[in-house]
């Protein structure tokens, strides 16, 4: 292709020399390839000016395609006053009727606002969108911008279409319909297979064996209506990815709203919990707040809370400790880009640490913060022996000087009962620990001492800190230094006050940090579970800030978790729920709230309704309609458009609770700051699909600096009476009154119109612990169930949602509360195989074609949904099975005991706890998963014991009977010894968990296994012989 000449040169050519009629020509190539011209004979004329050496001889201009398959021209370009738009073949001769045409099809280009579509969603320049929109000169290889008039009408200039386009921060991938479209299928077959086989089951009934028939048809029945209610919310699984790169270019790009280019995202508070530091050791909890403080985002927009509910000042100087560390750890972070940022762990990886890494003295930084840490972690292990010494030395101190005084009073003589002093636990600065002391005292006691809250870590300023080439003995040239603010906070507990246990804490925090910092989001971790990706805050804020963010109540992360056993024997890591059900959920309304892992939206939070909701009608939720009393789209909007409004000081929605002070308590202070929590926590009005949106640029400001009357005001709110006669844990912050208040507060905000996201990241958000102990496990899921059974006992139960609740959500929420009582059923059904074996019957009459059939057909069914279900979560085969053991296993124990215990407490108003009776201590501490193999003796056991015995001593009944029968019936046999292994096959997990470290049990207790189990069976045939055996024939005499 020829170059193009200056454009100075072409008035300059002569007019004189002559040229092809036809120089250019105008083509649109077609789908099959094929090159269809669009020119006239008399399109362009040629002559004259147009003359000269580098003639375009046969140039083809490929036109893309318009609606009426024209080239199109600007209306203001012609051969005579504007030769520059001609010259990129854009032009053409009959423009002012063309240019009415494209005045006419391109009429919303004549508005004064720049509609958001004119931008591509590819990120290319779109020259379609230029040519038809904005009346641009189009050429392909030798086109340019005219310079004289660079801007067109409607206001629209060639930057704006340079400019990066609207980017969605987050995208759903849908599960291939290859694998989703089956998986529904065969539910629905499934389901008609059950239909049919409970119907047979029941209009067959087995004359030999009522008892046995009657049972096994309810505990069917209700296996069938459980496994409906676990399955239907997973008939609507989905993935969700972010765009990190779009929300950088979005919120810390300089822009002409943000010049600077400083960071326009919303605030967040992240809070941890803690309350027995001999339970929770300092250590893991100072590794968690290291992991918050170095986390990749914004440091002025980030702010740390530890809530210590048990006054401990071992809790308050580790933390102490670990702000020190986080002051060399936080930049050396920043400057090699360290994952994961919690340094015990990074410290124990297996991994090469110098993959990756660019810095020639990354090596000698990371031995000397490596010497740091180790030195870190023996201040923050003697941490208890330097308390009790200081406080020692304190207290003889107190002590001498009341003696002192004693003897000045009495003449020099001490008196006869001697000096009383005070025990108390002393701070650094000689002053007493207004917390728990070692020796508890009124007023220094669990549940009666006073609030606290203690800034250590301030602040940071608006603008980096640089920090220079010897900080300490680390170059942190060019790298930020700044630390986010941290603040320590316990509290206030007196006797005669419900303080409502976690959930308490989490909303004293709430109303301090609104006071202290008022981050629009919230994320609330335990104090095991630590940041394990950097960028995880992001990754929920990509949803939060995305179109549609402003009804979204929280984001929910998975929760992952390390030191677990290599085969996860009692499904620890519990992957069938956070990467089956969780998934699946949100496809619907949201995920149900876990716990931790969890961003909240502060405005959610305080029980408001969100800015736009639907009700659902109809028998199965089919009918949608907007519900009402929520707020309109043009109040919702109304705050974006007023640009002569500050940011924090905008109106917040007409919901009637605002104006009522007592609701939220008697701080003016806190209440004045929800409507900007609300205004800070709605995503950009960048694009008109955008609703409820804020203006780009309105957070900006710096934050404030704390002063006494504000940090007074945190401690206020922290008070054991603030929270009498309002509405907190009833409709505001976390709800109270139950053992799992997690899923009911994330209930109350889906019953509200809220919608949740499941964010699963590439790289693990957040990791932590679990118990890996049998009783310890069996414990754990004991709480669980039992506050399921307080949820289907209460007004949470989801029977009385709103209409706001999509139904098959409502229907997972019933779950929640309903799965507890399977374990009645399956009790039962794992004594069955044992009780068929016992009295040589069956619960079928026989085993016909129909049983068997019938049986096959859902066992396949069910084979091939798991297998699909395993395919579009992407679990493994061996946790799904380790899922199905534990399923049984904590069925028949903690599950069942929470039913008992959930039923004596409706009913007569008796609560029971299941605790440890005794404890045997691990037998090597070198051994990771040593915490595994020991053995504590709890009442849980009983059940899942008594179910194994039972069992294996009705399998040698069940032969013994069958062999010394005249005629044996080997067919009822062997269905009662498949069904007892099939219960036998699923607790073996727990039994070996009974017989602790493998080649410790006794070869003795086999034997005598053995012995009892055979003697126990003679017994039985003697006392109840097969039906069919004579008198003397095949009898046993004794």
């Amino acid at each position: 292709m020829a170059s193009s000449p200056p454009k100075k040169s072409l008035n300059s050519q002569s007019s004189s020399i002559s040229r092809p009629p036809q120089a250019v020509k105008f083509g649109r190539r077609t789908s099959s390839g094929r090159i269809v011209s669009l020119s006239r004979d008399d399109d362009m004329d040629v002559s004259g000016d147009y003359s000269g050496q580098n003639d375009y001889i046969n140039y083809t201009v490929l036109m893309p395609p318009t609606p009426d398959n024209q080239p199109a021209g600007s209306s203001a370009s012609t051969s005579d006053s504007k030769p520059d738009a001609n010259r990129g073949g854009g032009g053409g001769g009959d423009g002012p009727k063309m240019g009415n045409k494209l005045e006419r099809r391109l009429s919303v280009m004549k508005s004064n606002n720049k509609s958001m579509l004119l931008r591509s969603q590819t990120g290319d320049f779109d020259h379609n969108r230029w040519l038809f929109e904005s009346k641009g000169k189009y050429g392909i290889g030798n086109a340019f911008w005219s310079e004289d008039d660079d801007t067109y009408d409607g206001g629209v200039s060639m930057s704006d279409f340079l400019d990066k386009p609207w980017k969605p921060l987050t995208r759903k991938v849908k599960i291939p319909a290859k694998v989703l479209s089956p998986y529904r299928l065969l539910i629905v077959l499934r389901l008609v297979i059950l239909f049919f086989f409970l119907w047979w089951r029941v209009t067959n009934p087995n004359e030999d064996a009522m008892w046995l028939w009657g049972l096994s048809i309810v505990c069917e029945i209700w296996f069938a209506f459980s496994w409906i209610l676990d399955i239907l919310p997973k008939l609507n699984p989905i993935n969700r990815a972010t765009d990190l790169a779009a929300l950088h270019d979005k919120f810390e790009q300089p822009s002409p709203s943000n010049p600077t280019g400083r960071s326009d995202l919303p605030g967040v508070d992240v809070f941890v919990s803690t309350a027995d530091p001999d339970k929770e050791p300092p250590l893991v909890t100072a590794n968690t707040l290291l992991s918050i403080l170095a986390v990749d985002y914004p440091i002025e927009k980030l702010s740390a809370y530890i809530s210590d509910d048990g006054g401990a000042i071992l809790t308050f100087e580790a933390m102490a400790e670990a702000v020190r560390f986080a002051e060399y750890w936080v930049p050396f972070c920043r400057k090699h880009d360290i994952e994961p940022r919690n340094p015990d762990s990074y410290f124990n990886l297996k991994k090469d640490p110098t993959k990756n890494k660019k810095k020639q003295d990354f090596v000698k930084d990371r031995r000397w913060i490596k010497r740091e840490y180790d030195e870190f972690k023996v201040r923050i292990n003697g941490l208890p022996e330097q308390i009790k010494k200081r406080a020692e030395q304190f207290n003889l101190r107190e002590e001498l000087k009341e003696k002192r005084i004693a003897r000045e009073k009495n003449g020099g003589v001490l008196p006869p009962d001697g000096v009383q002093v005070v025990k108390a636990t002393w701070m650094a600065d000689g002053t007493h620990w207004p917390g728990t002391w070692f020796e508890p005292k009124p007023d220094h006691s669990k549940g009666d001492h006073a609030g606290i809250l203690q800034i250590m870590s301030k602040v940071p300023e608006l603008e980096p800190v640089m920090g220079g080439p010897n900080e300490g003995a680390l170059d942190f040239t060019g790298i930020d230094i700044r630390v986010p603010m941290f603040a320590y906070v316990s509290r206030e507990k007196r006797p005669g006050f419900d303080h409502n246990k976690k959930a308490g804490a989490m909303n004293g925090m709430v109303r301090a940090s609104a006071i202290l910092s008022n981050g629009a989001f919230i994320l609330n971790l335990d104090c095991d579970h630590y940041i394990y990706n950097s960028k995880a805050i992001k990754e929920g804020m990509c949803f939060m800030m995305d179109r549609g963010g402003d009804r979204l109540c929280y984001i929910q992360f998975p929760q992952r978790f390390e030191g677990i056993d290599p085969s996860d024997r009692y499904a620890n890591h519990n992957t069938v729920f956070f990467d089956g059900n969780m998934r699946a959920l949100d496809g619907l309304q949201g995920p149900v709230y876990v716990g931790t892992g969890c961003m909240f939206r502060r405005y959610a939070l305080y029980g408001f309704n969100p800015p736009r909701a639907n009700e659902y009608s109809g028998v199965f939720g089919q009918e949608k309609a907007p519900a009402m009393h929520v707020r309109s789209q043009s109040q919702a909007s109304h705050t974006s458009q007023a640009s002569d409004v500050e940011s924090d000081t905008q109106p917040l929605n007409d919901d009637p609770d605002l104006g009522l002070p007592k609701k939220f308590g008697n701080s003016t202070m806190f209440t004045d700051t929800i409507p900007v929590a609300e205004y800070q926590g709605r995503p950009l009005a960048d694009h008109m699909s955008v609703k409820n949106g804020r203006p780009p640029g309105a957070l900006l400001l710096p934050r404030p600096p704390l002063d006494a009357p504000t940090v007074a005001e945190a401690i206020a709110v922290i008070s054991c009476w603030y929270e009498d006669n309002t509405e907190w844990g009833d409709r505001i912050g976390w709800i109270y009154g139950s053992v799992t208040e997690d899923v009911v507060t994330g209930y109350r905000m889906h019953n509200r119109g809220w919608r949740s996201i499941y964010c699963i990241t590439k790289r693990d958000a957040f990791r932590g612990t679990a118990p890996i102990n049998l009783t310890d496990r069996l414990h754990q899921v004991l709480r669980w169930a039992t506050g399921s059974v307080e949820i289907f006992f209460s007004k949470n139960n989801a029977m009385f949602a709103t209409r706001r609740l999509k139904f098959l959500q409502r229907v997972a929420y019933l779950n929640v509360g309903i799965y507890p009582f399977t374990s009645i059923f399956l009790v039962v059904y794992c004594f069955l195989p044992a009780l068929c074996l016992f009295s040589g019957k069956f619960i079928v009459q026989s085993l016909d074609i129909h049983f068997l059939s019938y049986l096959l057909c859902i066992t396949i069914t069910l084979t091939l949904i798991s297998l699909l279900e395993v395919k579009w979560s992407g679990i493994g085969l061996e946790e799904w099975w380790r899922n199905e053991q534990f399923w049984l296993i904590g069925g028949t124990s903690a599950h069942l005991a929470a039913v008992v215990q959930g039923l004596l407490k409706v009913i007569a108003g008796i609560e029971i706890s299941f605790t440890l009776t005794s404890k045997s201590a691990g037998e090597d501490e070198d051994d990771v998963f040593a915490d595994l193999y020991i053995v504590k003796w709890t009442g849980l056991f009983i059940m899942p014991l008594t179910i194994i015995i039972v069992n294996l001593v009705a399998i040698v009944i069940g032969a013994s009977r069958t062999i010394y029968s005249v005629i044996p019936q080997w067919g009822k046999l062997m269905g009662g010894i498949f069904f007892s292994l099939w219960v036998l096959t699923h607790m073996y997990p727990f039994a070996k968990g009974l017989m602790g470290r493998r080649g410790k049990v006794p070869t003795i207790v086999y034997v005598w296994s053995g012995l009892v189990s055979i003697t126990v069976s003679l017994l039985w045939i003697t006392i109840s012989p097969p039906d069919d055996v004579s008198g003397g024939g095949g009898g046993i005499s004794v």
